[in-house]
């Protein structure tokens, strides 16, 4: 049986950073991570040109790699209704994007991404970042010092379980289920 090839683009959106990552999964369970970084745009004080950045690299990244799929990270439900805003521009601009080459798009909740990665909806980005380097078997001198593009790459591997694993894309069933499922990411 010949194996399948697919192709994953993750981005975690943000009009400060953006981070992302590309993953390769070959049949069902080898998954390798192509390339994973942030956008950085602090440096840039106009908003337009900070989503205007977004959508050129988005672009850029789709036409490098040829992704099967991109998956990105909705926005959470602050407090702060203007950082909401512009976290939904930034989100929407990577939308367009995607849709401007017909890429394909999914879209996971910030809870159900660190769910799908580490086994809780309330993981910190640093446990994301651990479970992200145990799973594609990085070196630490190759992980990023932002978390950004851990959390890009997270978005990307979320994807993958959600199509590979039935008891994922119900929602799980609890540690069992999960270790069952990802034996290759528990360490015993």
């Amino acid at each position: 049986m010949e194996k399948v090839e697919k192709i994953i683009l993750g981005i975690d959106p943000g009009t400060t950073i953006m981070g992302y990552g590309i993953i390769r999964v070959k049949g069902k369970s080898e998954v390798e991570m192509i390339e994973m970084g942030a956008l950085h745009l602090s440096k840039y004080s106009d908003h337009a040109l900070k989503l205007k950045k977004i959508y050129d690299r988005c672009v850029q990244l789709i036409e490098t790699h040829n992704p099967d799929v991109m998956a990105v990270e909705a926005p959470f439900f602050g407090k702060n209704v203007q950082s909401m805003l512009k976290l939904g521009r930034a989100q929407g601009v990577a939308f367009a994007a995607a849709l401007s080459l017909d890429l394909t798009i999914a879209e996971y909740a910030p809870r159900k991404i660190k769910k799908s990665i580490t086994g809780s909806g309330a993981a910190s980005k640093e446990q994301v970042a651990g479970m992200v380097q145990r799973t594609l078997k990085l070196r630490d001198e190759d992980m990023p010092k932002q978390l950004d593009a851990t959390d890009g790459i997270a978005v990307a591997l979320c994807h993958h379980y959600q199509l590979s694993s039935p008891t994922m894309q119900s929602g799980g069933t609890g540690w069992k289920a999960f270790i069952k499922d990802n034996p290759s990411r528990v360490k015993r």
